[in-house]
């Protein structure tokens, strides 16, 4: 078990949500955005390149290996347990780097997530038992005609074989041995199957190891499985002085999970609401409305008072809009930096342009609120606790029971 890790992400909540099942285990561990940055024991970049195009989704990923990763640290390449942006492309580029480098590159590829229900059989993605191309994931985003991995990196000129989920159940040392068969057969890549978080456990057994050969490559599922291999958790708790001042939710995912929690939210008395047309962000200040939403956000701040600020979305919305919408919502959140008491951000497009309009340079990860939802405290121009969540994690009632964590680290309120 390697004790220091590089994990590269497509998006900022991904990466937080695979390195703090390390931070869980004991390793302290960060998430950053740039390059340059702390040498954490766990270090996870996002390469923010979710909406790239394959070339330049496979170039970020290159100059972050060349410029990060050194022998004997554990790579975790982090794709989307429902294949949205490049994770072909990427992956094929990260095995093709690390050839050059005469570094492991041989990949365990398990991006199942099933404490999101997010599963993989016989080499295809499913979400909640349902097959991911006939969900409403897939028809709003997709990159490929199908969602069978073994088809995807075959698709890129990878040389991949699948384990099937009866392989898996056959227990570790049978995973193992069908490990070394595709390593001795000049294999790139070997798809795992799994359901239970059980089977990703035998997964990071078996590839464990053949440590000195692989690196892994999946979602939040497969980081918990080679985290666990640890040893128990062993989770750090924030002190409740850390907390003071309004809580600022802010919700740019157009994902229905997210949608659904910020609705619930919004319905508590206690939280103030400011819902911003995509038009008002598209114009841009100096219009009435960009300066009625600010004057909003300002007030229920200076009050102390928690706060929902959301996009709101349209019946279909455009989703090529989403990271200008995103830095236009950070613009008009800025003046407001200094009122933030703790700070809720749920999608990555969003999460990213708001934290680097802050001033915000990284994450320090300290706990997890539910599964695919980490706790940390942000480092750079402002220091406050911080959850950042994928869109499409959690269910209606996550922004809520985020909104009682933080509250119970409150001195000031008691929360009910």
């Amino acid at each position: 078990m390697p004790e220091r890790w590089l994990i590269l992400a497509d998006d900022l909540t991904g990466a937080a949500d695979c390195a703090i099942a390390f931070a869980r285990s004991g390793l302290p561990a960060a998430v950053i955005w740039q390059p340059a940055g702390p040498d954490e024991a766990v270090l996870a970049i996002d390469a923010d390149s979710r909406a790239d195009d394959p070339e330049a989704a496979a170039k970020r990923h290159r100059l972050l290996i060349e410029q990060r990763h050194r022998p004997g640290v554990g790579l975790f390449k982090k794709i989307d347990s429902t294949l949205r942006g490049q994770p072909a492309a990427e992956l094929a580029e990260t095995i093709r780097v690390l050839r050059e480098r005469g570094q492991p590159a041989f990949a365990v590829v398990a991006p199942a997530f099933p404490e999101a229900g997010r599963t993989l059989e016989e080499g295809a993605v499913r979400v909640h038992g349902k097959a991911l191309e006939e969900t409403a994931l897939w028809a709003r985003d997709h990159s490929y005609d199908t969602a069978n991995v073994v088809t995807v990196l075959t698709g890129v000129g990878l040389r991949t074989r699948h384990l099937s989920i009866e392989t898996i159940r056959a227990g570790a040392t049978t995973v193992e041995d069908r490990l070394r068969d595709a390593l001795a057969g000049r294999a790139d890549a070997v798809v795992c199957d799994a359901v239970t978080a059980t089977d990703l456990d035998i997964v990071a057994e078996a590839s464990l190891h053949l440590a000195e050969h692989v690196f892994w490559t999946g979602s939040a599922g497969l980081a918990q499985a080679l985290a666990r291999s640890r040893g128990p958790v062993s989770a750090t708790a924030m002190e409740p002085d850390e907390l003071t001042g309004g809580i600022l939710f802010v919700v740019g995912s157009v994902a229905e999970a997210s949608r659904a929690a910020a609705a619930v939210l919004a319905a508590d008395e206690s939280v103030h609401q400011v819902r911003i047309m995509p038009s008002v962000l598209r114009d841009g200040p100096g219009s009435a409305d960009w300066a009625r939403a600010q004057r909003s956000i300002l007030g229920a701040l200076d009050e102390g008072r928690d706060l929902l600020v959301e996009i709101a979305a349209g019946i279909d919305p455009d989703l090529t809009q989403g990271a200008a919408l995103a830095r236009r919502l950070a613009e008009l959140i800025l003046p407001a930096a200094p009122r933030i008491g703790a700070l809720f951000v749920t999608g990555g497009e969003t999460a990213l342009a708001l934290l680097d309009a802050l001033g915000i340079t990284g994450i320090r990860l300290i706990d997890e609120v539910e599964p695919g939802v980490p706790l940390g405290e942000t480092r750079g121009a402002l220091t406050v606790p911080i959850v950042t969540k994928a869109g499409a994690f959690g269910d209606e009632r996550t922004l809520r029971r985020c909104l009682h964590h933080f509250r119970r680290r409150r001195k000031t309120e008691n929360c009910s």
